[in-house]
């Protein structure tokens, strides 16, 4: 005898409308004829069904990012990039979401580290008067969608909290538009405004914070072109403590004398797992059978990204960071403090953008060198093309390595080296853009005022050129989200991070201010020197 499973439920109406009842479509068509909905066919088009039960608010937040078109800058399946709810795995682990849900601070931290602009309210943070505006104005733009965290209790639906976009606004109904991402259980349907309202207003036990809405829109700076961070292993949470919090601290030390003790302090405690965490964003794309050669708009973003590794080569700090990794005592020393995987000679062969598969460079060599983090085993490139052969499990596949290019000779990386090679970013290119994306705080505590004048007009971006700029601002954001994370300091304060420059002539107006060498006026400006 045949088991009978769920197949749907049926939609209790009242008090919600089925959006493909002769009266739901009535209400879309009216929307439509007002104005407010106006985002209704961008959230259509990339309508996207929760894969797993509790995935209702990665389902949401992926359908909102691919409706507002941002480029997620990694690969989803190769070599389309694509968000997808397996790639918003950074706040919460996926088995974890898979679990338990999400809740409603840590889904505001996923859009904010996937690059979209974020409002987020609570109930007890707005009122429906507000609210009802908010829906007005999300549903009459297609730039900028609303994610609403809900109780079905309210609408007589069976389970409890649930993540929705809303799709449109009905003005003389008073009544929205739910696009129900568990479209295995409920169709998309209509409901009245106060009554979403009173869904919303309900709290989350697992939080103990009332429920809410948040307005996603599109980020006015570029996306991050080369480098970017990965929270793919659990290890981020042991990175950004050392980054973020243990830095400063060692930083302290009387022994800090030099630019070279800064830096040897921070690359001697580095974390086994540290090459994990910071990437490089690349891709591959598969050679067709055409044998079409990329497309002007490839060639273009790898113009810019060799651009921005030119522009990190260019800046002071590089040259510092540069002469310890290339200083064979120095190399040693660093060695001796790290695990067996000797982290930082691995960071050029190991990093690369989550779902990237390989990183190569047009060489007449044909060295193979071992990719721990993908489902690649190894690579090869012959007689000096830029294709490469893949070798994995399921046997072996030709591409074409899209990757930056350079003028200037490199060798192949090789587990012995620390420095810059095969055009890839190795440890020395990676350190620097991370060492110039710590909040400026990080360096206050140095205690020698001449060094940690040295190190602001080091670390200062104010003076980098603009791309570079944006590339470094992009990381920074990131850390900032990451550490905000780790303290669960997501749940009471759902605002963005605030990345507030100490511009570089401010810095010189404190330090023309305080020209004695006493500890007490470095400790001043160490004071008067904080950043969020």
């Amino acid at each position: 005898m045949a088991i009978t499973g769920l197949y749907k439920r049926i939609l209790p109406s009242p008090p919600a409308t089925d959006l493909s009842s002769s009266e739901g479509k009535e209400l879309l068509k009216e929307a439509i004829h007002n104005g407010s909905a106006e985002g209704f066919l961008k959230l259509i088009s990339n309508f996207q069904t929760q894969s797993e039960p509790a995935y209702c608010g990665l389902a949401s937040l992926s359908m909102v990012l691919n409706a507002l078109a941002i480029d997620p800058g990694r690969v989803w399946k190769e070599p389309w990039r694509w968000f997808d709810e397996s790639m918003l795995d950074c706040c919460e682990p996926l088995e974890k979401v898979k679990a338990k849900g999400i809740s409603f601070g840590k889904v505001v931290c996923l859009a904010h580290f996937n690059g979209a602009n974020v409002e987020a309210f609570r109930t007890n943070q707005s009122t429906i008067g507000d609210f009802r505006n908010y829906v007005i104005e999300c549903s009459s733009s297609d730039d900028c969608h609303m994610i609403s965290s809900y109780h079905r209790g309210a609408f007589n639906q069976t389970g409890a909290g649930h993540f929705s976009p809303i799709g449109a606004y009905h003005a003389e109904r008073d009544m929205a538009l739910i696009l129900d991402v568990a479209r295995f259980k409920y169709p998309p349907h209509w409901v009245p405004l106060a009554l979403l309202w009173e869904a919303m207003d309900t709290v989350d036990e697992a939080t103990g914070q009332r429920r809410g809405f948040m307005l996603v829109s599109r980020c006015q700076r570029a996306p991050a072109l080369l480098y970017t961070v990965s929270c793919k292993y659990e290890s981020w949470v042991t990175t950004v403590q050392y980054l973020m919090d243990d830095v400063p601290m060692l930083l302290r030390s009387d022994n800090i004398k030099d630019i070279k003790n800064v830096l040897i302090t921070i690359f001697t405690s580095l974390p086994s797992d540290f090459a994990e965490f910071i990437k490089w964003v690349a891709e591959v794309r598969r050679e067709e059978d055409t044998g079409q050669d990329l497309s002007e708009e490839d060639k273009g973003m790898l113009a810019i990204k060799e651009e921005v590794l030119k522009q990190v080569h260019e800046t002071g700090l590089y040259k510092h960071v540069t002469d310890i990794l290339s200083s064979e005592k120095l190399a040693c020393q660093i060695k001796q403090t790290s695990c067996h995987q000797n982290r930082l000679p691995n960071l050029a062969a190991s990093v690369c953008c989550q779902g990237a598969k390989i990183l190569a460079r047009k060489s007449s060599l044909s060295d193979r060198f071992c990719f721990r983090e993908t489902c690649v085993r190894c690579y090869s490139t012959t007689n000096g093309d830029d294709i490469a052969t893949l070798v994995n499990d399921n046997g072996q596949k030709t591409v074409d390595v899209l990757v930056p290019s350079s003028q200037t000779e490199h060798r192949f990386c090789n587990l012995g080296s620390y420095g810059n090679s095969c055009g890839l970013p190795a440890s020395n290119d990676i350190l620097t853009a991370l060492l110039l994306a710590l909040p400026l705080q990080t360096w206050s505590g140095i205690k020698d005022k001449v060094v940690l004048q040295e190190i602001f007009g080091l670390v200062s971006i104010e003076r980098l050129p603009l791309l570079l700029q944006e590339e470094i601002l992009h990381l920074r954001d990131k850390l900032l989200i990451l550490k905000r994370c780790k303290d669960n300091e997501l749940e009471d304060n759902l605002g963005a991070p605030l990345i507030k420059l100490f511009p570089s002539c401010f810095i010189m107006y404190f330090f023309q201010r305080k020209k004695s060498s006493d500890h007490a006026g470095v400790n001043s400006l160490r004071d008067e020197a904080i950043f969020h």
